[in-house]
């Protein structure tokens, strides 16, 4: 499958979804689904007290290459240029064989927090003591996940201060393969709560996954060739452009106020493909800013310039996705995501989820210190206003063009644009 479509944003929305099914070899459920596929009882049983729902457009971002294979990816976004940014970015990498990836393993921590424990520190032995008992009572409470190659590997324990005295934090170490894995790490820290305080004598509060997922990190990697930065328009050369991104990366690596805003370019590329395949954006939001803090908040992202000149990008962040269980299962349109992606695990999942912040992050670095992110930016947002004001059609073209050359896109500008044009 080639993920390079040149002009597909200039096709029609029939013609681009007959595309996609073509590349990716599509069933008709898929195509079908992808026109949305959540009806009222779906809805009724993924959420509570439901009257409705709510939808994102569903775009694909192409010209994507990880590790060796070509991908179209799935993205549902509200946010004008995410899908553009992260299809551009793309295409700056495949010069250079695109992006490579390295995930550590699905495996999720869950905490028992024990609390009124008299002696911490004792406990904390002596709850390392009984490790392997339990261990074993652990992935007797999921014999699925065991007979499929996961399970509990590992006890932790911690004694943390807090303003409310010491206490003790068991941390149970799983393998939760393809899954998300917090009703199963949940399950399993509920089940091992009565014998944990027999162990330290105190009382457990709190036993529940942590989404500081540190021991699921994904990885990327790409190089770009600084000729790929620029183009015959820009007054920059590519070395000039690859320069201002390393020292934008420094300065959200000195300061936290930018490093949120250089973040949060890389999740809106990882939230986009979160959304269009029901994974759980907010907890992979929770994991990445945690990881972000640790040490002092700065960039998940890193920038250099390699031997050859060229730029050198890399990623890592906590992925806590699943390709089984979880509600992509009841929705028709995520499954259809989830086909156009063709993913084999959660790892080769999370690999893409990263590829892409990466791409979204240095497209929209590029596009901040070179032409400025309003650039491209408000030539979406143009469509977007000429639309609100009424236009339809040809007309949505006409009318956001005429507003960015004259630059006043402007919701009256737009309406006597329509009364003029038409």
């Amino acid at each position: 499958m080639d993920a390079r479509i040149p002009g597909f944003y200039k096709l029609s929305v029939a013609e681009r979804r007959e595309a996609v099914a073509d590349h990716c070899d599509l069933s008709e459920e898929a195509v079908s689904a992808i026109s949305g596929g959540l009806d009222d009882t779906r809805a009724d049983a993924i959420s509570e007290n439901v009257i409705g729902t709510i939808e994102h457009p569903l775009g694909i971002a192409t010209n994507f290459q990880i590790d060796g294979d070509d991908r179209l990816i799935p993205m549902a976004v509200e946010e004008t240029s995410v899908v553009a940014a992260a299809s551009y970015g793309a295409r700056m990498a495949r010069p250079t064989g695109g992006f490579t990836t390295n995930v550590s393993g699905p495996v999720m921590i869950a905490q028992i927090q024990a609390v009124d424990v008299d002696d911490p520190h004792a406990a904390k032995v002596r709850i390392l003591e009984h490790a392997d008992e339990l261990i074993e009572a652990a992935n007797a409470e999921d014999p699925t996940l065991v007979e499929h190659g996961g399970g509990c590997r590992n006890v932790e324990v911690r004694v943390v201060d807090t303003a409310r005295g010491a206490m003790v934090v068991t941390h149970l170490i799983v393998d939760v393969r393809d899954a998300m894995g917090g009703n199963a790490v949940n399950s399993m820290a509920e089940a091992l709560a009565p014998r944990i305080e027999d162990l330290t004598g105190g009382d457990v509060l709190l036993r529940i996954l942590s989404n500081l997922a540190d021991r699921r990190l994904a990885r990327a990697t790409a190089t770009i060739e600084p000729e790929s930065l620029t183009d015959d328009d820009s007054e920059l050369s590519g070395e000039e452009v690859r320069d201002r991104i390393v020292d934008a990366w420094a300065f959200a690596a000195a300061d936290p106020y930018r490093a949120a805003t250089h973040n949060k370019g890389i999740m809106n590329g990882i939230d986009a493909v979160a959304t269009a395949t029901f994974n759980d954006w907010r907890a992979i939001e929770a994991g990445a800013h945690a990881y972000a803090s640790m040490g002092g908040y700065g960039p998940l992202t890193s920038y250099e310039v390699d031997a050859d000149g060229n730029l050198a990008c890399s990623i890592e962040v906590p992925i806590q996705v699943g390709t089984v269980g979880g509600a992509t299962q009841l929705q028709p349109t995520a499954q259809a995501a989830m086909e156009i992606l063709d993913v084999e695990s959660a790892d080769e999942l999370a690999g893409v989820f990263v590829a892409v912040g990466l791409a979204q992050n240095y497209a929209g670095l590029r596009a901040l210190v070179s032409e400025g992110i309003q650039t491209g930016h408000m030539n979406l947002h143009a469509k977007n206003i000429a639309i609100q004001a009424g236009a339809s059609g040809d007309l949505v073209d006409e009318v956001a063009e005429r507003m960015v050359a004259e630059d006043a896109i402007r919701q009256d500008r737009a309406e006597a644009l329509i009364d003029e044009l038409s």
